[in-house]
């Protein structure tokens, strides 16, 4: 059975609570933190480690990481460059003693938020808590930017941090990644957490209208201009002035209005279809794409100087399969879902749900909430049953590579990678996986990669 409690997510009004990491070695102040902090409606987990702060870090996703700066193993300077390295943006409050206020100044200097000296006193904490939240970009509007986003996963997670540090700017964001991945989502995650959240957002998808009418969506039209237009069309550029314009499927553009769009970039004006007149705009794009922009460049379907422009920031955004602890949690929102709308509340048989966590999901997590709502629908029992799992997923059954098979694909993609980079040179490669060449053609042979087959022709 798969739950969500909204009493350990949500606080009374119906928003998320700000997480927070706690990690000292001594239990007592890890404990009288934990009581300060949650008696402020904060969700906090408390671990002893660094080891343990790291481990909980990709489970807890938190929003801000209060650290001691002395601990055995990895101190409060080694956790810093940890998360910093995974999680970009997260802030992290560091403790320390008295004696060791010029370490906590050199952390600040090297990206920590701030440091609290022990004993800590309760205001200085709450007001140092509220501040890096405040800074961070957590409760900076109404609504929570993220809410949509249903993760747990860290890859994700580090998706997340480059959208919320991108979010305050009015950078030019490319978003890629299979069909069904949340692409759209992550769009609107954005620019709910960015200075535009007010104004609108619009979203169109450049692979589903004809050449004109695409023109016409985008940039508008004069009276008279377009099919015998009885009166003007404004075009999204302009319902967007001040807000943020998603571009689906930018790959998908025509090649003439890609020429218009990036004069549109450039200029920041626009020029409705039949006009010559300049209208100023103020619009920030977001495009996304399932496809490869770079081969399209290659054989002349993309325009390079439009790649460009659009690619400032680039986020990829993982596949299910890449995500696969979010698989529970995804089916639980969308089981919640499904009972809002209708009434109607099942649950999964715990071999169903592990057959759902181990399927493979080409349609990513479109093709899961499709899945969801069919079982639903069909099941005849308020338990849904593996079997009709499995009649959904086309009666093949997924299943995740065993260790052994998940080692050796990696070994094999690893040595395939040295010997494209040393064009199949063994003795180079040798060196750089730092294995004797005995060992390095034993492991070739094993893989069955012949040094040959990389040598540059």
């Amino acid at each position: 059975m798969i739950t969500v409690s909204k009493d350990t997510i949500l606080n009374q009004t119906g928003k998320r609570k700000a997480r927070i990491l706690l990690v000292d070695d001594d239990p007592g102040l890890l404990r009288l933190l934990t009581i300060r902090l949650r008696a402020e409606s904060y969700d906090v987990e408390a671990v002893e480690s660094a080891a343990q702060a790291l481990s909980a870090s990709s489970r807890f996703r938190p929003d801000l990481v209060i650290t001691d700066l002395r601990m055995d193993q990895m101190d409060g300077i080694g956790l810093l460059k940890e998360l910093q390295n995974r999680w970009p943006g997260l802030k992290v409050i560091i403790l320390t003693a008295h004696g060791t206020i010029p370490d906590a100044v050199q952390a600040t200097q090297m990206g920590a938020f701030g440091f609290l000296t022990k004993p800590v006193d309760k205001q200085e904490l709450l007001d140092q808590v509220q501040k890096a939240l405040r800074i961070s970009g957590f409760g900076a509007s109404d609504e929570d930017w993220r809410a949509e986003i249903i993760t747990r996963s860290a890859s994700m997670e580090e998706k997340l941090a480059q959208a919320h540090m991108v979010a305050g700017t009015d950078a030019r964001v490319l978003i890629t990644g299979e069909s069904g991945t949340g692409k759209e989502l992550l769009a609107r995650a954005i620019h709910r957490g960015s200075p535009r959240r007010n104004k609108a957002f619009v979203a169109i998808n450049c692979s589903a209208m004809a050449e004109d009418l695409l023109e016409s969506e985008l940039f508008g039209h004069e009276k008279g201009s377009f099919t015998g237009a009885t009166r003007a069309h404004r075009g999204l550029f302009m319902s967007a002035d001040g807000g943020t314009l998603m571009l689906d499927e930018i790959g998908d553009m025509p090649m003439r209005l890609q020429v218009k769009l990036l004069r549109v970039l450039q200029e920041n004006v626009i020029r409705p279809v039949g006009s010559t007149d300049a209208v100023p705009v103020n619009v920030r794009v977001i495009s996304s794409t399932h496809r490869d922009l770079q081969q399209l460049m290659s054989v002349g379907q993309f325009r390079e100087d439009l790649y460009y422009r659009l690619n400032v920031v680039h986020i990829e955004m993982p596949s299910l399969n890449r995500r696969r602890e979010d698989i529970p949690l995804l089916v639980a929102h969308f089981l919640a879902q499904i009972a809002k709308e209708s009434g109607v509340r099942k649950i999964y048989a715990p071999e169903a749900v592990e057959l759902l966590a181990t399927a493979d999901w080409p349609g990513n997590i479109r093709q899961l909430q499709n899945v969801v709502r069919q079982n639903v629908a069909l099941s005849q029992t308020p338990i849904i049953p593996v079997e009709l799992v499995q009649q959904s997923l086309g009666g093949t059954p997924g299943r995740l590579p065993s260790f052994d098979e998940a080692r050796d694909e990696f070994t094999r993609s690893y040595l395939s990678q040295i010997l494209q980079i040393t064009g199949g040179n063994v003795s180079q490669a040798a060196r750089l996986a730092r294995r004797n060449r005995t060992d390095f053609y034993k492991l070739l042979a094993r893989h069955q990669l012949t040094p040959e087959e990389f040598k540059q022709r």
